[in-house]
């Protein structure tokens, strides 16, 4: 570690599990994000864009799973304090910020689930097993999950561009150890 922290503070990173949780998410939604891109530009009834709205769908699915465990997981499991390393303020802005990106994490899957399902389409699973429309067929209740869901992308890229912005300022200009809270533990 670098910068002011001391070795009792350094010990205080996130668990094996949680920053597992953390980077498969990570990479899980820029992967749905890839393929949400793919969608727009692949041609309207080809293959492709059928593969990837299943396949965006599928990891919508995983991260609404991951998002759930998550979330349980840390009533119990309560993240490593961030105070005296970071003011109220700013200790206050990072919980905001993490809380607000779970929910969207969980909302992003329902919403774009529910737009399926109110669609009348069936979720297929990675193409190994369709979830079924659990909520009525309604094109007004399609149309506003959609809604939802493409106002939604916008709140992730804010969120998820200021929460790197914050962990690149304490790895590369604070050099407070917040950064390394979350990568594993060096021998």
């Amino acid at each position: 570690m670098t910068g002011r922290i001391g070795s009792e503070t350094a010990a205080a990173g996130y668990d094996r599990v949680a920053r597992g949780l953390h980077w498969g998410s990570a990479i899980l939604a820029a992967v749905t994000v890839g393929l949400a891109w793919g969608m727009l530009i692949a041609p309207h009834g080809s293959d492709a864009r059928g593969w990837a709205i299943a396949l965006h769908a599928s990891c919508g699915i995983v991260i609404l799973v991951l998002m759930g465990w998550w979330s349980g997981r840390r009533l119990i499991h309560r993240p490593p304090p961030l105070r005296p390393l970071l003011s109220r303020l700013e200790a206050g802005l990072a919980r905001a910020t993490h809380a607000v990106l779970r929910l969207l994490f969980l909302a992003m899957p329902l919403s774009g689930y529910v737009g399926l399902a109110a669609a009348g389409r069936p979720l297929r699973f990675f193409g190994l097993f369709s979830i079924p429309p659990l909520v009525p067929e309604s094109g007004r209740l399609s149309q506003t999950a959609i809604a939802v869901h493409l106002v939604g992308q916008f709140l992730v890229y804010a969120l998820v561009a200021l929460h790197a912005a914050a962990a690149l300022a304490h790895l590369l200009v604070r050099r407070d150890g917040i950064f390394e809270r979350m990568l594993p533990r060096r021998r």
